[in-house]
């Protein structure tokens, strides 16, 4: 095999790590896995590549407890190296778990890091671990940035050896997916490696440090699409091997032989998928290096992508069923329960007569006649019983009130519900948007226009149907209705752009605000389930209440089994 370069992946990166299994309170920046992107000396030296140098400003002093912007509380330093230390802290005003990148102001990275990290935020692909603040003052730069306690890194995954087959096959398919959407963006990766690739509880697969990571450590590279490309053949190699595709050891994971240049995946270890083993190669060849035994090299994610579109489809296995054990007759039920067993070698005796069936002797028939004619009996008396009540019951109803009618639409309402009332007049309504920006919120008229073929919809989430599991959209979503004044609400009717959604409806009592705080709607007029295309709901009560939120938690599928979309199309209110 040809020699290659191994420049774009970061050799010597963290070749002497020892990555640990993903704990809730032990975790990364990124939440994953404590200190694993610790790195030693030698590490960073070879690292220092970039364009810029390293830094010569020492890093900030910072200990345990020190806040940023009065909101994030540093709890844990897990990397301290070349100017720049991460952190895991805790957001205060959100109470939730974050990782946080600091570095001094004056840095030579400073303003990459600053840019590269605002980039990426603006991509919002659920794929990519989440940037959530860059910010510099106080002469400090910091990046903060999603926690995913959940997640575990491929490196705790491949400690305990190669992954299957399916999951191989998912990881190349999701990562090669995910980072050909943001090279088309302008974005690249460059430290793609073991510890960047997440698997969460959910089997999804997700990226973190993309273009951060590297702008930290001053890498960057000519060919970024083939850099990546490249790393995502080494990400594959190594999920097949349980080796990593170079001389070095690196990740946890042994190098290859010396002096024996790359050879295939199927080659190194027996009963690796071919169809696996030959795209590793092709997204492994640059520089002139052999590919695969027919294809020719794969030099970007998007070529990756069509790669693997173009292989027969990996089904997940088959769930394995244990087969129950062959039912077993006890002594009871074969007759011989309380007969001692036969002595060896006595001759078979006869077999026991078996007794008639119950009630077939000539006292049981009697008793049946008896039964029969006791039910008869009580069945006449029953059903003259119930006519009698019936008429009863209709000439009462045609002497008290002649005109009343019940609604046969009401499914919900119990017989003595309040009355239906007007159709209340919406003065405004706003979008439900808990972590400051909403998603739609120039779209929430087409809710209340009376045109059912017009509606307010979410964009579309990828991978989680509680949208996207994107840490602003927590609380989910919706449509804040303004009556303009506290008025009686009896009456609830609301048409769905799609059916399957999980949806509550809450009232913000008679002193409420309108705010999109979810603490301000404490009266609640429907349970959170999963409703229909229409909810139709009559209150059992009256609800005095000028604010009411119609809140959206969770999605139903959109166009694939893997994307998310909901939205409202009509909201009427009645009462008085």
């Amino acid at each position: 095999m040809a020699e290659r370069s191994t420049a774009a992946v970061d050799v010597a990166d963290n070749g002497d790590d020892q990555s640990l299994t993903a704990q809730a309170d032990q975790s990364t920046a990124d939440g994953v896995a404590k200190n694993q992107e610790q790195e030693t000396d030698s590490d960073a030296a070879q690292e220092n590549t970039g364009i810029d140098g390293p830094g010569k400003t020492p890093p900030p002093e910072l200990h345990s407890g020190h806040k940023l912007a009065r909101r994030y509380r540093l709890e844990e330093c897990v990397t301290r190296l070349d100017g720049f230390s991460s952190w895991r802290a805790v957001d205060e005003k959100l109470r939730r778990a974050v990782g946080v990148h600091i570095l001094p102001a004056d840095h030579s990275r400073a303003r990459s890091v600053l840019a590269s990290a605002r980039s990426s935020a603006l991509l919002g692909d659920p794929r990519f671990v989440q940037v959530l603040d860059a910010v510099e003052e106080d002469d400090v730069v910091y990046v903060v940035h999603e926690w995913l306690p959940d997640a575990t890194e491929l490196t705790a995954l491949l400690a305990a050896g190669p992954l299957e087959v399916y999951d191989a096959y998912q990881m190349a398919s999701q990562i090669s997916s995910a980072m050909a959407a943001a090279h088309r963006e302008g974005l690249a990766h460059l430290r793609l490696n073991p510890n960047a690739v997440l698997r969460t509880s959910t089997g999804q697969w997700r990226i973190r440090g993309l273009a951060v990571n590297a702008a930290l450590r001053g890498i960057d590279s000519d060919t970024p699409q083939r850099a990546d490309t490249e790393s995502i053949g080494a990400l594959l190699y190594a999920a097949l091997t349980q080796r990593w595709p170079y001389e070095n050891d690196a990740y946890g994971l042994s190098g290859l032989p010396k002096d024996i240049g790359l050879i295939p995946p199927d080659q190194v270890r027996a009963g690796v998928h071919r169809g696996l083993s030959e795209l590793a190669m092709r997204a492994l060849a640059n520089d002139g290096a052999t590919a695969s035994r027919h294809e020719s090299p794969c030099t970007t994610p998007e070529e990756l992508v069509k790669a693997i579109g173009e292989m027969p489809r990996i089904r997940p296995p088959e769930p394995a069923f244990t087969t129950p054990p062959d039912y077993q007759r006890t002594a009871y039920q074969q007759g011989s329960y309380g007969r001692p067993a036969p002595r060896p070698g006595a001759r078979a005796t006869q077999p026991v007569p078996v007794p008639p069936p119950p009630l077939q002797s000539r006292t049981g028939k009697a008793l049946k006649w008896a039964v029969s004619a006791l039910l008869i009996a009580a069945l006449g008396l029953g059903s003259w019983q119930l006519a009698d009540a019936l008429i009863g019951q209709g000439s009462n109803a045609d002497d008290t009130d002649k005109t009343q009618t019940t609604d046969g639409s009401d499914k919900s309402g119990p017989k003595d519900s309040v009355a239906e009332g007007k159709l209340l007049e919406i003065a405004s309504a706003t979008e439900f948007a808990p972590s400051g920006s909403g998603i739609k919120e120039d779209k929430v008229s087409l809710a209340l226009d009376g045109e059912p073929g017009t509606a307010w919809i979410t964009p579309q989430y990828h991978g989680y149907s509680n949208f996207g599991n994107l840490g602003p959209r927590k609380q989910g979503s919706g449509i804040i209705v303004d009556l303009g004044e506290v008025r009686t609400v009896t009456r609830l009717s609301i048409d769905f752009y799609r059916s399957g959604q999980t949806v509550e409806v809450l009232a913000g009592g008679a002193d409420g605000s309108g705010t999109s705080d979810l603490n301000d709607y404490l009266a609640r007029l429907t349970e959170l389930e999963k409703t229909g295309k229409t909810l139709d709901e009559r209150l059992e009560k009256p609800v005095e209440t000028r604010f009411i939120l119609v809140r959206i938690t969770d999605l139903p599928p959109d166009t694939s089994a893997n994307t998310y979309r909901g939205g409202i199309s009509e909201i009427e209110i009645h009462g008085s």
